[in-house]
């Protein structure tokens, strides 16, 4: 589908669609499908204006993992996850950014992780962008903050067993958030139903970031469990020279077959921790708008715009309501 969109982005991310899909971080394939189906989820005048985004929305969904990996941004690093068994008592765990940031070091970020405060910071601009209407801002930081959102549905991005290398689960990380969705991502129901308003986002996030925290350990354990069904050399792909192959973030591919099983024994967690990420991104969008005071962002795009964009806008919410997404088309990254 060819939809006639705003041309505001200079570049519109050439470098993206270069690098992109070298990254980690629910690959480029999750990432992209959360941000696009996000718009989906809004309601009214706000879906409108974000649709009219929409590319730019769902491409732009990569960008924080482009300043992470290629840029190697070092403030950038300890945005995407937590290690939050290294922080101890949750319950003395400050929950808000500015307690966070009198009581840990920066260095101390950087090894484990910052994700939900870095979430509450992003809200904070979002919402002041809302406020004055400043639309590159808007586009840019709602774009960022579906990324941010969609690591914390992450069970290995709560944990500080990241890379499952703590309990030696090879390859599992690049396994659950990439090779999964490709394979099985086009059969997910994407439709969420629309945002909601979130009362206390502070509370929200954490209460995600826990629950994904305590998902880690059931994502190993199914891997764990699987591999006892398994024969050694059944387990990973071999090249013609019997050596273990390596994915581009140089973890060892599984084979068609174990991720197969592996996707049946995790009983549906992958497309449950998307579409939460889905949802939360919505809501979180909406919610930031709310907050702002609900401005009219209309007058942002010319009418032209959103007129020739209605036509598509309503094709796009058919498939929605289908729980289908229109093509997106993502580099396979094994």
């Amino acid at each position: 589908m060819l939809i006639k969109r705003s041309k505001i982005y200079w570049v519109k991310f050439v470098i993206i669609i270069a690098t992109a899909f070298t990254l980690i971080s629910w690959g480029k394939y999750g990432h992209e499908h959360i941000n696009h189906a996000a718009v989906m989820a809004l309601p009214g005048s706000l879906q409108r204006f974000f649709f009219n985004h929409i590319d730019f929305i769902t491409t732009e969904a990569n960008v924080p993992d482009l300043r992470k990996y290629v840029l190697k941004d070092s403030a950038e690093f300890p945005r995407h996850h937590i290690h939050l068994e290294r922080y101890g008592n949750i319950d003395s765990v400050p929950k808000s950014s500015i307690q966070a940031y009198s009581k840990y070091s920066s260095a101390f970020f950087f090894v484990n992780g910052k994700l939900p405060w870095y979430i509450q910071d992003v809200m904070v601009k979002l919402t002041d962008a809302f406020k004055h209407k400043r639309k590159n801002e808007i586009l840019f930081l709602a774009a960022d903050l579906g990324h941010y959102i969609g690591d914390a549905y992450m069970p290995l991005h709560a944990s500080a067993n990241h890379n499952g290398t703590l309990t030696n689960h090879k390859g599992a990380h690049s396994m659950f958030e990439s090779h999964l969705p490709e394979i099985f991502g086009d059969g997910y129901n994407y439709n969420v139903g629309q945002a909601t308003y979130v009362d206390d986002v502070q509370k929200e996030t954490w209460r995600i970031v826990i629950a994904s925290n305590k998902a880690a350990d059931t994502l190993l354990k199914a891997d764990r469990d699987l591999t006892k069904k398994f024969d050694a050399d059944q387990i990973f792909e071999k090249d013609a020279f019997s050596q273990i192959k390596n994915n581009m973030y140089n973890e060892p591919v599984h084979t068609d077959r174990y991720v197969r099983a592996y996707h049946a024994q995790l009983n549906g967690m992958v497309e449950r921790q998307l579409r939460g990420a889905i949802k939360t991104t919505a809501s979180y969008w909406y919610t930031a708008w709310v907050n702002a005071g609900k401005p009219n962002l209309s007058e942002l795009d010319t009418r032209e715009l959103t007129l020739q964009n209605t036509k598509y806008l309503s094709q796009e919410l058919t498939l929605y309501k289908k729980g289908k997404l229109s093509n997106i088309k993502s580099e396979n990254e094994f």
